[in-house]
């Protein structure tokens, strides 16, 4: 009990491999401070998978994937359930009308889409395929002043799957999972990011290409100007908010 009181209490962290109920695609590395209530853990866990605080069950399976404890005190620390580096947190919703259940956070096809007519559309002002036809009316040669296929291929050299990353405009930090071409997007080299926070918009796949998988919400499509890599870990966002 002692030991288990000095690990408590000292400044240590383990890391954990989240997995979700309703999510069969969401799987994550987390690290969390032993230190930290059990409250305090489903409420980052809130902030990555949507399920919230109150509708939150969280199990603790050792590396051999038994259920080693329920953690169901709140107030407790999370070293208190004697968790490792390796072990899995399942996370389970309780709620059955959670914004998680029924699958369409994971499959865009149960996602109702907006469509127009092309009657529709061409009555419409101010859209880019008018802008477009002007421009070329106004200077023809834009036509041909088209992005190259090598477009910042030479910004890639550095940059390789699994790098850890920072990505402008805002900092968000990631790991690299994507490296090249993607001609749905546009000529030129693209860098796939799954963020460590919901700050993207989608899994992996855009414009019916999967170019990596990911966590709903946490994939981006950048190119590689706006993308850092280097010594960027997970931000804490509790340590975040200490003051």
């Amino acid at each position: 009990m002692a030991s288990q009181l000095q690990k408590i209490e000292g400044d240590e962290s383990v890391l954990l491999r989240v997995t979700h109920s309703n999510l069969k695609t969401f799987s994550a590395d987390i690290r969390f401070s032993l230190q930290s209530s059990v409250e305090s853990v489903k409420d980052k866990l809130w902030r990555k998978c949507g399920t919230s605080v109150d509708s939150m069950s969280l199990h603790l399976y050792d590396d051999a994937n038994t259920l080693i404890s329920t953690l169901t005190d709140n107030s407790k620390p999370l070293g208190f359930y004697s968790p490792h580096d390796g072990f899995r947190l399942h996370v389970v919703d309780l709620d059955p009308s959670s914004v998680t259940s029924g699958g369409w956070l994971e499959d865009t096809s149960l996602v109702e889409k907006y469509t127009i007519s092309q009657e529709a559309y061409e009555k419409r002002d101010g859209t880019f395929r008018k802008f477009k036809d002007k421009l070329v009316s106004q200077n023809p040669s834009a036509v041909e002043n088209k992005i190259p296929e090598n477009y910042m291929e030479d910004l890639c050299v550095n940059i390789k799957v699994g790098d850890r990353c920072e990505v402008e405009p805002g900092a968000k930090r990631g790991v690299v999972k994507f490296v090249g071409r993607a001609e749905p997007l546009g000529p030129g080299f693209w860098i796939g990011v799954q963020y460590d926070e919901p700050l993207g918009k989608h899994d992996g796949m855009v414009k019916g290409t999967r170019y990596f998988s990911c966590p709903p919400l946490h994939g981006g499509m950048v190119r590689p100007e706006k993308v850092k890599v280097g010594d960027y870990p997970e931000r804490d966002l509790f340590e975040e908010d200490e003051i």
